[in-house]
């Protein structure tokens, strides 16, 4: 999804078959040719590893970018990002549609008025049946992890609802391989990440995070989400799958239809003026960067862009320069999961420590530096 620049703002549809495309793969020319386009703003949504590359060229080429979570897998690329973006006076976006997903747009405020107060921990799970990660999203798999492309939905929901007034301090994971790939190589079914922040006060709040994508495709539901928070003052308890429907089909359920579907974003519904539409949080978060990057260009005179400029970028929801947590988290689960290929279990990441943002500490001893900056 793309928006034009031109005298009328329109959304447009592009597709790209570069020629010849003998000398260069097809992914740099297509995006070289994108760059290129007399475009405003560009949508990045490829595999995760290979968002930096296209994000860089469309910021170089002076564009606003939007990017699929997650954004990159790095701190320094992150850096590298959202200098590039300040210098050209564009947005970088990332997408967190679970943000706008009506159970925790409701969490956010109840925390935010003070009803829940000081969060002490939780759990969520987001497990995805085999065949979105076999079939849909058979690209996205190959040498990647649960925890970076579907787990980090739960590190943003938390690091966005809970902060920004504690720290995040460590990171631990653990991984398991053998359905998606093989049991010895770098592509993984399930990882659990263990994440834990201190808040002013000196009291720590641990998060578990369980996550894969090998569920049975008989599984009644598109996918399972659950998650638990406690408070000092309470609980907080969300099940997404079970909204209360279940739906029962002659053989028709639950591989068709499944038996408690999720209607709040991905069922087409006929409107009552005649047209089928497809809404709900997972398009409202494209919407939502669409319109600021119009409000931006074309919200008011142009000797004013700079402060819609700044407006947009204080949104800590979407911005690039608000993920460095969720990029730390990343990064780690990244660092530790290679360990663990690499036979060398029990890794954990510390944060912001003396010798380092990242600090990647062995069993045996030994450290590494995954980045030297704080975060």
């Amino acid at each position: 999804m793309l928006i034009h620049q031109s005298n009328r703002v329109r959304v447009e549809h592009h597709s790209f078959l570069p020629q010849p495309f003998i000398l260069k793969p097809v992914f740099d020319l297509a995006v070289e040719r994108l760059a290129a386009l007399p475009l405003a703003a560009v949508a990045v949504a490829t595999p995760d590893d290979r968002h930096f590359e296209a994000a860089l060229a469309v910021i170089n080429a002076g564009k606003h970018v939007l990017i699929e979570k997650p954004s990159v897998l790095s701190l320094s690329r992150l850096d590298r990002l959202v200098a590039a973006a300040e210098n050209k006076g564009v947005l970088a976006k990332v997408v967190y549609h679970k943000l706008f997903d009506p159970d925790h747009r409701r969490l956010r405020t109840l925390v935010a008025d003070g009803v829940l107060s000081h969060v002490n921990g939780g759990y969520c799970t987001l497990l995805e049946p085999r065949s979105i990660s076999t079939h849909q999203f058979a690209e996205w798999i190959r040498g990647r992890n649960p925890a970076t492309y579907v787990a980090v939905h739960y590190y943003k929901l938390i690091d966005f609802t809970f902060g920004p007034h504690w720290r995040l301090t460590r990171i631990a994971a653990e991984g398991q391989r053998g359905l998606a790939g093989p049991h010895d190589g770098a592509t993984w079914d399930s990882v659990m990440v263990r994440v834990v922040y201190m808040h002013p006060d000196r009291r720590e709040a641990c998060f578990d995070l369980h996550t894969n994508w090998v569920n049975p495709n008989n599984f009644p539901g598109h996918v399972e989400q659950e998650v638990q928070f406690r408070f000092d003052n309470g609980l907080w308890l969300g099940h997404q799958r079970k909204r209360g429907v279940e739906v029962c089909i002659e053989g028709r359920t639950p591989e068709e239809f499944k038996t408690t579907p999720n209607h709040h974003y991905n069922a087409e519904s006929l409107e009552p003026w005649g047209e089928r539409t497809r809404r709900g949080y997972g398009i409202e978060a494209v919407r939502r960067f669409f319109a600021e990057a119009i409000e931006v260009d074309h919200g008011g005179p142009p000797e004013e862009r700079a402060q819609r400029l700044a407006q947009a970028r204080s949104f800590a929801y979407n911005d690039l320069a608000a993920d460095r947590n969720v990029t730390a988290m990343v990064q780690a689960v990244e660092a530790i999961l290679a360990e663990q290929a690499a036979g060398r279990t029990g890794a954990c990441v510390e944060v912001n420590t003396e010798r380092g943002g990242l600090l990647l500490r062995r069993l045996d001893g030994t450290v590494d530096v995954l980045y030297p900056h704080r975060v």
